[in-house]
């Protein structure tokens, strides 16, 4: 059976060298032509010798998901639909700002903890991906937007798990992405500019706090357990008291001195004064427990399945407002990639049993581009 090497850290790479009679040193090698040159074909590795290019290739595999669909937003966001097999497809997106490149990766196919205000849960959930399908996304942006761009310097600044999925639902797959992108011989990402997203699944923020600290953002969205439970189903597993306690914990070995919740604003559902007031008051409860807390406002990115609407920019501001007067440190998120629904909860792809997907697809043919294959229709 092919091992597939984007899914190996530089540790599980060396193992898998040795077991081929190889040193070490080879690994590191190896990790560095797959990782920061994008090479694809070990004919390739100049420096790697030809007897070991021969048992790689009978081997191993070096592969990019298939490309079934490319769009640009008139921001410059760029959203990348793949093909992760049986008719599941996931999304992918990259938002460019002047000081930073920021890729937003998926985790899952769908997602099973069903916010009512994303676009991604309404659609149910297919699978976990394989840490190999993880980090493929950013091997693939990285590797694709340098040659667009012509440059050979990181394009990627910053990678946020705030795509599809729950993180940390596939927490065993997830921990050996995020090593490979924080390795210096990978992507050289630092730890405050890699930020995994969860809706609260505490016992994995206590795990993650140990295994691997990287920046924390929560998807929060209300400030009772009351509202949380109809918004974040997940809540009425590990209420609100419960989730921020983790937080204050994790705080103390994360790289940044805040951790950020997000909070989609809902037209008169989460929005009013009143609920900015309780907003306010329940993170000077956790205060006193160590926690230190950056609140990122979201403009609802509407979708006709859930019924909700966008709270008005004079509503956002008025909650803003009551925030910052009191001393917490709140912003509102800049609107990216709406006009081609990669902005914050539109991503949706196509789940396997959900959608109709599997027959569309097996009636298109694949072509390939740049050697990597994409459905022929792609839009650019």
């Amino acid at each position: 059976m092919s091992t597939p090497l984007l899914g190996l850290d530089l540790n599980a790479l060396s193992r898998f060298c040795e077991g081929l009679g190889e040193k070490r040193f080879r690994a590191t090698q190896l990790f560095r032509w797959i990782h920061q040159r994008g090479a694809s074909e070990f004919s390739q590795m100049s420096d790697l010798a030809m007897s070991l290019r021969d048992k790689l290739a009978g081997m191993a595999h070096i592969s990019a998901l298939p490309v079934v669909s490319i769009q640009r937003s008139a921001d410059g966001t760029i959203k990348w639909l793949f093909d992760v097999g049986d008719g599941n497809l996931i999304e992918t997106v990259y938002i460019p700002e002047t000081d930073r490149g920021t890729l937003c990766v998926s985790s899952q196919a769908g997602c099973a903890v069903g916010c009512r205000f994303c676009s991604t849960g309404h659609q149910g959930f297919s699978r976990n991906l394989e840490t190999s399908e993880i980090v493929a996304q950013l091997w693939y942006a990285e590797h694709a937007l340098r040659r667009e761009l012509g440059r050979s310097d990181r394009v990627i600044t910053n990678v946020v798990m705030m795509g599809m999925g729950e993180p940390l639902q596939n927490y065993d797959r997830l921990l050996p992405a995020l090593k490979i992108m924080l390795d210096d011989h990978a992507y050289g990402l630092s730890r405050r500019r890699v930020t995994v997203s969860t809706s609260g699944v505490v016992p994995m923020i206590e795990r993650l706090s140990q295994d691997l600290p990287v920046a924390l953002a929560v998807s929060l969205h209300a400030p009772s357990d009351a509202l949380r439970d109809q918004l974040v189903p997940l809540n009425r597993k590990y209420p609100i008291d419960e989730l921020l306690s983790a937080c204050a914990a994790y705080q103390r070995f994360a790289p940044r001195d805040f951790i950020t919740f997000e909070y989609c604003m809902l037209e008169g559902v989460n929005d009013t004064p009143a609920h900015a007031r309780e907003l306010l008051e329940l993170m000077r409860r956790h205060a006193g427990s160590g926690l230190s807390a950056k609140l990122n406002l979201i403009p609802f990115n509407p979708f006709e399945a859930s019924g909700l609407k966008r709270s008005s920019q004079a509503q956002v501001q008025a909650f803003a407002k009551i925030l910052l007067d009191a001393g917490i440190v709140t912003t509102v998120r800049k609107t990216r990639g709406d006009d081609i629904d990669a902005a914050c909860g539109q991503l949706a792809g196509d789940v396997k049993d959900r959608t109709d997907v599997g027959q569309r697809m097996a009636s298109q043919r694949l072509g390939m581009i740049g050697g990597i294959p994409v459905v022929q229709g792609e839009a650019s």
